[in-house]
């Protein structure tokens, strides 16, 4: 496997490294794994459709478009609320 140079402010670097370090890990290791773990926009939307198909069939519950983009506005909302405090 090659490797590849990232560059990034020496701070962020640092934090990583000291993460990476108390779990036991090199920083390219830990990186490796962060990779691993983490999921692309399309990932994400693909996880998203597989659960919403599942919620609809396990309750039958299938909000329309509207209903849904008030659902998202009230999470935002809800969101925005805690974040201030």
């Amino acid at each position: 496997m090659s490797d590849a140079n990232v560059r990034i402010p020496e701070a962020a670097k640092e934090r990583l490294a000291t993460i990476a370090a108390a779990e036991g890990l090199s920083l390219r290791a830990y990186l490796a794994r962060l990779a691993e773990t983490l999921l692309t926009p399309e990932e994400r939307a693909e996880r998203a459709e597989q659960a919403r198909a599942a919620l609809e069939r396990w309750t039958g519950y299938a909000p329309s478009t509207t209903e849904q983009r008030e659902l998202d506005g009230e999470l935002d909302r809800r969101l925005a609320q805690a974040a201030a405090r």
